[in-house]
């Protein structure tokens, strides 16, 4: 008899195929609400699922038989790992595979933010460009800035290595208790740099790590851009320091309720706005959905997982 899975979510179909092959699939195609979930689960041995879907000690008791939890995603704060832990069951996540286009999405938003790209377009489509002068629309150069990275893993450091080709000095903390050889303090970090840029985890820790007061730090001139986890961030703080000029501009992928944004955010022109598709490209998501999978048929037929969180 084949494992049982539940999948959250409709994934890449060479995946699907794979993890048809070895499982006995309940595919949902669209958004699982929380009470869904809970019936669905209840006779699987596998549970394949997505960074929205909150995996608490009660879906983990619903399903007694559940021995893996493999999420399609690098973070994995919407999973009770300790919960899970004392039951047995192995969570997995999706490093390495989404390092290269989340980074590369990274400098997207900064060059956007930087140069103004999506401003400009924004006001050519309602008629506003009337006439070019040498003081429209400036921007700001990257050569000889320095950039900031709070979170130094794959992705930070993968986003560090193209920050070279632009010219920029780099500098980085690891989060509030920085120990890595060559860290910077996040304050230090925040006070210096030209455009701060984050990719730490989502923990208690780092929940509004950027508010009111580290926002307070930063350099009128600096632009702050968040790939990571939307709570990193207090977007009202973010709002306050964006409308009182206390920073130049923001440029986020995510956000702290999402799919809601803070509906000032919406109104204001030094802000890049991108719905969550850091890692949105074929060949990724499609990497990421596989190693999801093999991760789950590891666990599922008694073999290591590939890529086991903790």
């Amino acid at each position: 008899m084949k494992p049982r899975v539940l999948l959250t979510r409709r994934i890449p179909s060479s995946a699907f195929a794979t993890l048809e092959a070895a499982c006995d699939v309940d595919r949902n195609d669209g958004e699982l609400a929380p009470q869904d979930l809970l019936s669905r689960v209840r006779d699987k041995d596998g549970l394949i699922c997505v960074f929205t879907d909150a995996i608490t000690p009660e879906v983990m008791d619903a399903a007694s038989g559940l021995k893996v939890v493999s999420t399609i995603a690098v973070g994995y704060n919407n999973i009770d790992v300790a919960a899970a832990r004392s039951r047995g069951i192995v969570v997995t996540n999706t490093p390495d595979v989404l390092t290269e286009s989340t980074a590369d999405m990274t400098w997207a938003l900064i060059m956007d933010i930087t140069r103004r790209v999506s401003e400009g377009d924004r006001l050519i489509r309602r008629g506003g460009w009337k006439r070019w002068s040498l003081e429209f629309m400036i921007g700001t150069e990257l050569r000889g800035r320095q950039l900031g990275i709070i979170g130094y893993g794959r992705i930070g450091r993968a986003v560090a290595m193209r920050a070279k080709a632009f010219g920029m000095d780099v500098v980085y903390a690891n989060g509030p208790a920085t120990t890595a050889s060559g860290a910077i303090s996040v304050d230090r970090l925040l006070a210096t740099s030209d455009v701060v840029s984050i990719h730490c985890p989502l923990t208690p820790e780092t929940r509004h790590l950027i508010n009111q007061a580290s926002l307070a730090r930063m350099k009128r001139s600096a632009y702050l851009v968040n790939t990571s986890r939307g709570p990193v961030v207090d977007e009202s703080a973010l709002v306050w320091a964006l409308k009182n000029n206390i920073i130049s501009g923001a440029a986020l992928d995510v956000y702290e309720n999402e799919p809601a944004v803070h509906p000032d955010l919406l109104t204001l022109e030094n802000v890049v706005l991108t719905p969550h598709v850091g890692s949105a490209t074929t060949d990724t998501r499609t990497a990421m959905a596989d190693l999801a999978v093999r991760n789950a048929i590891a666990v599922l037929t008694g073999q290591p997982p590939l890529t086991p969180v903790g």
